[in-house]
């Protein structure tokens, strides 16, 4: 895949032509199964404004709490946005003053949360996703990667996966394309390491003139990709993208669309976001888990 191009236009896997993408209503939970709900807080990421997204970002977590949800997922840094110049200069350390903002929410709303950030660690920088307990602590961080070749000279790739036990079955979490169909090896790992879930923030992004009508985004590319882990390990994988304008950086002037996507362990689409640059929404969805 030309990664440059890169826009949903992956080729579709053999997979993904057996119908198994479908909208369907949600699934009762197998009898050996658990349930988890997530709350797609679908926000909007506006490029460099960091205290702006934060705080945008608190108010989807106390949606998420007051809907019932167990974990709140938002999307890829979602503190500077996705590619933006001024990251290296501009990302804090985690735990920093960014993870702290989101763990005193965790706490407020007794809730766990995943979320990405854009970590500064020595001289490097990178593109951050964390997993934060109702108690505030840091359980997790995983760092992309398979990062686009595009923003290869803000972020440095990470080299490691890893999951952790939770109250509701033990999650991995990943961040955008370490989902692509060309790099679902990485998903595949976790389940091999008894993960029952992945949990991902996003940043999904089209050209302005994406017809969404002719080519519905994510069907080529994310759905495959996802069936392929709950076929292949029983995994339910659940992403979240932002939207909004990019306003700096190689897509500068693509649209963040939204359309997060929740599948369960059996291949069924649960939830399908709204599709649009201005889609902001907290949408909470039961996820069930295999046993």
């Amino acid at each position: 895949m030309d990664r440059r191009s890169f826009l949903g236009r992956a080729a579709v896997l053999p997979w993904a032509a057996r119908g198994v993408m479908r909208m369907s209503e949600t699934p009762k939970p197998p009898a050996d199964s658990r349930a988890v709900r997530v709350g797609l807080c679908q926000m909007r990421v506006k490029t460099g404004a960091s205290d702006e997204n934060l705080a945008r970002a608190r108010e989807l977590v106390a949606r998420a709490g007051d809907e019932g949800c167990d974990v709140a997922l938002l999307p890829e840094c979602l503190d500077l946005g996705w590619t933006f110049p001024e990251a290296p200069r501009r990302a804090q350390p985690v735990p920093g003053p960014a993870s702290a903002a989101l763990a005193e929410a965790a706490r407020a709303h007794g809730i766990w949360i995943v979320a990405g950030l854009t970590e500064r660690a020595g001289d490097r920088t990178f593109n951050t996703s964390i997993l934060l307990d109702d108690r505030g602590e840091l359980r997790l961080k995983h760092h992309k990667i398979n990062e686009l070749d595009i923003a290869w000279d803000i972020y440095t790739r990470g080299t490691a996966l890893e999951a952790v036990d939770t109250p509701f079955g033990r999650v991995g979490i990943t961040i955008c394309a370490d989902n692509l169909p060309a790099s679902v090896e990485l998903g595949l790992a976790l389940g091999a390491m008894g993960a029952k879930l992945i949990l991902s923030p996003c940043a999904w992004a089209v050209p302005p003139d994406h017809d969404n009508d002719k080519e519905p985004y994510g069907r080529d590319i994310w759905d495959p990709a996802y069936t392929t882990l709950a076929e292949k390990r029983g995994l339910a994988t659940v992403g979240v993208s932002n939207v909004g304008r990019l306003e700096a950086g190689p897509w500068e002037g693509r649209y963040c669309i939204g359309s997060s996507l929740a599948m369960g362990p059996d291949g069924s689409v649960l939830a399908r976001a709204p599709y649009g640059v201005e889609a902001e929404t907290m949408l909470p969805v039961d996820v069930p888990l295999a046993g």
